[in-house]
């Protein structure tokens, strides 16, 4: 197997993982109800309402991350998203790390399916290079 398969593949395990958290445990505790939710939301100064509204573009923007063809755009999508979750975090005085450690995390697991966000990002290009080729 060659190298450039190896990090294909750890870049789909890792958008897999990650989108997968996205989902399920985070997304779907702004779906479900359970001890407390209204309590932390307000703290936060969101309603049950609108953390219900902001767990469906979660979702929508973490499957988008899956379709190589949107992965590019989903990424640039969930990190304005965790910067927003970052930007609350701070505003109420709670640790503000993870949402950071999300965003880097999708950026390399988008590196990885696609070198050329590596190479774009230290600033080499390559006229024949496309974003969106997942080959």
């Amino acid at each position: 197997m060659q190298k450039s398969n190896k990090f294909a593949i750890a870049g789909w395990v890792l958008s897999g993982l990650l989108a997968a958290f996205l989902i399920i445990a985070s997304g779907m505790g702004k779906f479900t109800q359970w001890e407390g939710k209204a309590e932390m939301f307000a703290k936060m100064g969101w309603t049950e309402e609108v953390m219900f509204t902001i767990g469906i573009v979660e979702v929508a923007i973490a499957v988008l991350f899956l379709i190589p063809q949107t992965a590019f755009v989903a990424a640039i999508l969930l990190t304005g998203y965790l910067g927003g979750a970052v930007a609350t975090h701070v505003r109420v005085d709670d640790p503000f790390f993870f949402p950071i450690l999300i965003g880097v995390l999708v950026w390399v697991a988008l590196g990885l399916r696609q070198p050329v966000i590596f190479r774009l990002a230290i600033g080499q290009s390559s006229a024949n290079t496309s974003v969106v080729d997942e080959s």
